[in-house]
């Protein structure tokens, strides 16, 4: 995904930068780190509070496997469905994401 793609994605959140990390990118708000972009996906942060939300709206938690060959889960999940063709919804999950980067700095 270009990172025209990214920007206009995240524009209901606000501004972006974007930086190249684990073979894909980093997509920061307010210095703070909120989404990644992973073979052309985006995953977006969650926590504690907003992991819920997200499995409950069918998103999939990115796990990658480790040397040992056994899988390490990451806080970060697919974007739900319905926020793909949804300004309003996608705005929503922008949000939660960005409040779990907050809630990961304190």
């Amino acid at each position: 995904m270009d990172n025209a793609a990214i920007e206009e994605m995240f524009e209901p959140l606000g501004p972006v930068s974007i930086r190249r990390m684990f073979g894909g990118k980093g997509i920061y708000h307010n210095g703070l780190i909120l989404a990644l972009e992973v073979s052309g996906e985006i995953l977006l942060k969650a926590d504690a509070a907003t992991a819920p939300h997200f499995e409950s709206a069918g998103a999939r938690q990115w796990s990658y496997e480790s040397n040992k060959g056994k899988p390490v889960a990451m806080p970060y999940w697919s974007i739900p469905d319905e926020a793909l063709d949804d300004p309003e919804e996608m705005a929503k999950w922008l949000r939660l994401a960005y409040e779990a980067a907050v809630r990961a700095q304190k």
